[in-house]
Formats: structure tokens, C-alpha cells, sequence
């Protein structure tokens, strides 16, 4: 697999509150995380870094030969522990009251891999299918939608389009969403905030998939488009090709 990936503040606000990592095992077995936090000054940034170092302790000595259902039970598990971790952070530290975070995160083998999200952070999969959306946003937005109270027009522009209806870390006991997927070889799985999706549309995305350029510029360049576009928030993108290049079993985060 082929790992890129790129966070950026923005260009309005002055602190970072998107948290990523991204790391690989001696199997060639991928984690990756985006978080992207909430709650005000200092807090949204803890929450989303509290998130992503808690889920990668608890998926560090994952064994190698899970099935698909072990691998997304000890995923659900990892995600809670994250959920029980902030929450107990912001209730003892007044400062911090409210924080929370979204979180998307998928464990990846050469077959496919398995998901779990909260919030409006979302897993994209390309493959010659075209460009897929694989998670659903927990947010107002997206209940609106459902209902057919707006349209996907209008839910481009809706003024409370940032509203979430579930996050991580502002409830003891939360309900996260668990996922998987097939992937073939050239198919590329992209993670990635609300800061990306909100400025660049899903064709973009696709048209940016296509084109034979590495896989660092196609990130590059999404990150850019979103920057071009206004950048009002923060934009975090991890991109995961199914190629056969080698990759390092280091860890990137940030």
C-alpha cells in the first residue's frame, strides 16, 4: 500500500484542531485516523489529539491474524475507550466542558478493511466504480436530508450545516458506526475532515483521483482546492492506495 497525507489550519483560524495519524505493521496492515475536534479554545485540540493517541495505544498490539469481525470488534472497542478518555478529561477540567471530537478510522489489509466513524469526518472509497461515500454524517444536515426537508443543494449552503448530532467525548455512553469494504489493486481509500468535504465536491474528488499523478500531489492538491475555495476551516486528508509499493512501518501523526 501507498500512504499520503496532508493537515493544514486553514486560512482563517489560528489553531489546528484536526488530529491525524497514520501508521503501518510489519504486515503491511494500515491504520488510519482523522479527528477533527470541538469545543473552543484549547479544548477542540485536546480532544482530537486525546482521541487519535488513545485509539492507537489500544490498536498497537493488534494481533495480526483477527478475522474481519474480531478486527471491527477490537475497532468499536478502541473508539469507546477514546469516547471514555475524553469525556473523563473534559469532566475534570471546567475549561475544557463540552469538548469533543469527531473521529474516522479504518483498519486495512490488502483484501479491504473495516471502519468506524462519529460525526461528520467521512471514508471515501475510489475504485472503477467511481468516487463513494462509505460513511453517513451524524449531523443536522444530513437528519434533514434523510427527511427530505432540504435538498443536497441547499444542504451545501444550510447556515447549520456544522451542527452534529453525535462526537466523540461529550456523552459517557455514545453509538458509533461500524463499516467495511473490498478494495482491488489501484482502488484508493480516502479519510478526511469536514474542512475538505465542505469545499471540494465529491466530482472534484473523483476528477483528482483520476489524473496520473502521485498520490502525495492528488492529496496536495485537494488540500490546495480547499484552500482556493476559502479555507475556513481546518482541512485534513489521508490517502491509502491499494498498490504493491512498499511502505514504512513508522508512524506519521499530527
Amino acid at each position: 500500500m501507498e500512504i499520503a497525507m496532508k493537515s493544514h489550519v486553514g486560512c482563517v483560524r489560528q489553531v489546528n484542531e484536526d488530529y491525524f495519524a497514520c501508521t503501518a505493521d510489519e504486515t503491511g496492515r494500515v491504520l488510519a485516523i482523522v479527528a477533527d475536534g470541538m469545543g473552543g479554545h484549547q479544548a477542540g485540540d485536546v480532544a482530537s489529539r486525546m482521541a487519535v493517541e488513545r485509539i492507537l495505544q489500544e490498536l498497537r498490539l493488534v494481533d495480526r491474524d483477527l478475522t474481519p469481525v474480531d478486527e471491527r470488534e477490537v475497532l468499536m472497542n478502541a473508539v469507546m475507550s477514546a469516547n471514555e478518555a475524553v469525556y473523563s478529561y473534559a469532566e475534570s477540567h471546567p475549561e475544557c466542558s463540552g469538548m469533543g471530537t469527531t473521529v474516522v478510522v479504518a483498519l486495512i489489509n490488502q483484501e479491504g478493511g473495516v471502519t468506524a466513524h462519529i460525526g461528520d469526518s467521512r471514508l471515501y472509497l475510489y475504485s472503477e466504480g467511481g468516487l463513494r461515500q462509505q460513511t453517513e454524517d451524524h449531523s443536522l444536515v444530513q437528519e434533514l436530508l434523510k427527511s427530505g426537508q432540504i435538498t443536497v443543494q441547499e444542504a451545501s449552503f444550510h447556515p447549520r450545516r456544522n451542527v452534529l448530532m453525535r462526537a466523540l467525548g461529550t456523552e459517557r455512553n455514545v453509538r458509533i458506526d461500524l463499516g467495511d469494504f473490498v478494495w482491488s489493486d489501484g482502488d484508493i481509500v480516502l479519510l478526511c475532515s469536514d474542512g475538505l468535504t465542505n469545499k471540494v465536491p465529491p466530482a472534484v474528488m473523483e476528477t483528482w483521483m483520476q489524473k496520473p499523478i502521485p498520490l502525495q500531489e492528488k492529496v496536495d492538491g485537494l488540500v490546495q482546492y480547499a484552500l482556493d475555495a476559502g479555507g475556513e476551516d481546518n482541512i485534513t486528508l489521508i490517502a491509502v492506495s491499494n498498490t504493491a509499493s512498499a511502505i514504512d512501518a513508522g508512524q506519521e501523526e499530527g
